[in-house]
């Protein structure tokens, strides 16, 4: 340990997140030689924030091991993160107690679910921007336990400083992430943004983007950055002032990066915005579809996706040069009957490739699980977590359903089953190659270290794709020809969709397999029922009667509800 006069030694560690996640890409990673899809952007922006002279290190331990010897280095940890990253959190609060080392915990898990952390030494929950100055404070004036609270979407993001980008080893992950802004306008039921940054997107300064894009230029870094705002579009206004600073950045640089965002889909109806964030070089987007049904769009708050074609909403981003990505749900109370045909039929129409399709899965400090908990549905341990389990694919459904849990876990499995078949998959892969159009950019020069990794990648791809996969090598060289020779353009967005599914399509059988056997385990009738969580005291402090709660499920439904 360092003398209390002299200026800390911080070791910053981003826990792992969940080992079975339809996320974690691990053949792209394989491929690209990546330890890990993104770097702890939220560790390095707070480590910019800390005082100069505090020295800082960086552990991913989804990209190397923490070692007792560097937790013993240290005068504190600062760790946390998201829910999936909760068991290994805890496991380094754990670690770093049994070394007698002082723990500090923050980010978006511990600061919806503050008492799952009691055993750190440190809570800072909240934005940083608004109340690490006050725990920085503390420390220097010898304070060892404490919990620091920001007041709720005060944090002023344009005071935010460079992530410290050269903390990162660029080879570990396959894109980078920057920041423009935090919050989103719209109030999904199921989503806790809200709830964490508040409905008035806040927006960072055209010169701090810049910069930031600056600093990770200077550093040597080239390719895909990844804007990581929950709803890009969020501030429009915000966004169209700063996408010309962008594009000129782009073109005055010879279009170094690539970037990717999550978006709402009436990003479909701004032709103005579309054009910009096409001239800007943005070739990648995530948006939430969650379900074709309407009802269910406005049941859960939605109905920015309503009113609409979401299949020519998608084509529209495609003729912009983006291919997509999107979420969907299974598990919504307005399924009243089986949605997996109408969810199957959008994702075939929107040739949408990689369809991220979850259980519904009631996250702390939402919409949804307070209105569960009132209705006497939400499960006593609902938002318990475990090294063991998976995702949102195998383990939602944390609440009792209104249609038999067998029935919702069959809509689900089907969905898989229908979407992930390869001809299917392929198909979509094929219109993507027929319908993204991507623009023309005038390079300043080629990098040839960068395109012998690409070749090299590539080469790679082919040799798993015929080799490993043998099933998919006529699938594989019939899309990937057929776009050679009619939309050339078009080649990475195949092939970068192509190498997902080399990871979802197995995924996506395991999570089948779970699905099944929980399917049986209910017909067994050997699944039981978790407690119900008491009600909240605005409800009068009752728990809503378990037996009561079941037996009117059973009527509408049979039995066997979850």
């Amino acid at each position: 340990m360092s003398d209390a006069n002299m200026a800390p030694r911080v070791l910053m560690v981003f826990p792992k997140f969940y080992e079975n996640s339809m996320w974690n890409f691990k053949e792209a990673m394989e491929l690209q030689g990546a330890r890990a899809p993104a770097p702890p952007l939220g560790l390095i922006t707070l480590a910019a924030m800390l005082p100069p002279a505090w020295q800082v290190t960086l552990v991913n331990r989804n990209c190397e091991d923490l070692t007792d010897a560097q937790i013993l280095a240290a005068d504190l940890v600062m760790t946390g993160g998201m829910l999936p990253q909760e068991p290994d959190c805890l496991v380094v609060i754990d670690r770093c107690a049994a070394l007698g080392v002082p723990v500090c915990v923050g980010g978006p898990a511990p600061t919806s679910t503050p008492e799952i952390y009691d055993k750190a030494d440190f809570l800072v929950l909240g934005e940083a921007e608004g109340i690490l100055a006050t725990f920085v404070e503390a420390w220097e004036s010898g304070a060892r336990r404490g919990r620091f609270t920001a007041e709720k979407f005060k944090a002023d993001v344009t005071t935010s400083p460079i992530p410290r980008f050269e903390l990162l080893t660029f080879s570990h992950y396959l894109y980078i992430g920057v920041q423009f802004s935090r919050g989103c306008p719209f109030t999904c039921e199921f989503c806790d943004i809200i709830e964490l940054y508040g409905r008035a997107p806040r927006t960072k300064t055209t010169p701090q983007m810049l910069a930031e894009l600056d600093r990770l230029y200077g550093l040597g870094y080239r390719g895909h950055v990844d804007f990581v705002d929950d709803n890009l579009i969020g501030n429009k206004k915000a966004i169209k002032l700063f996408l010309p600073h962008l594009i000129k950045w782009q073109e005055a640089h010879g279009y170094p990066f690539k970037f990717s965002t999550e978006a709402s889909l009436n990003l479909a109806d701004d032709d103005e915005l579309l054009g910009m964030m096409r001239d800007a070089n943005f070739f990648a987007l995530f948006t939430g579809i969650e379900t074709p049904d309407e009802a269910t769009l406005i049941q859960t708050q939605k109905k920015q996706n309503t009113k609409r074609s979401i299949a020519d909403s998608v084509h529209k981003l495609y003729e912009h040069g983006m291919f997509v990505t999107a979420g969907f749900i299974v598990g919504f109370d307005t399924e009243k009957d089986s949605i997996a045909k109408a969810m199957s039929l959008c994702i075939s129409q929107t040739g949408i490739p990689i369809a991220m399709v979850g259980l519904l899965y009631a996250m702390p400090n939402t919409q949804l699980s307070r209105r569960l908990r009132k209705e006497g549905r939400l499960f006593e341990n609902f938002a318990y977590t475990t090294a063991e389990q998976g995702d949102h694919c195998t383990q939602g459904l944390n609440f009792v359903t209104l249609r038999p849990q067998q029935d919702v876990l069959a809509d689900y499995r089907d969905v898989l089953a229908e979407i992930y078949d390869p001809p299917n998959f392929f198909a979509r892969i094929r219109e993507i190659g027929r319908r993204v159009k991507r623009p023309k950019f005038a390079a300043h020069k080629v990098n040839w270290r960068h395109v012998a990794r690409d070749l090299g990648s590539l080469l790679r791809i082919c040799w798993r794709m015929t080799v490993r996969r043998p099933e998919l090598a006529k699938h594989f060289w019939g899309a990937f020809l057929q776009t050679a020779r009619h939309n050339p353009a078009a080649l990475e967005a195949v092939v970068t969709n192509m190498v997902i599914y080399l990871h979802v399509y197995p995924f996506s059988r395991y999570v089948i397999r779970e699905i099944n056997g929980r399917i049986a385990e209910l017909e067994a009738g050997r699944w039981v029922m978790p407690p119900i969580l008491a009600a909240d005291k605005d409800d009068g402090g009752k728990a809503a009667p378990v037996g009561k709660v079941v037996a009117r499920a059973e009527v509408k439904h049979l039995a066997a509800v979850a």
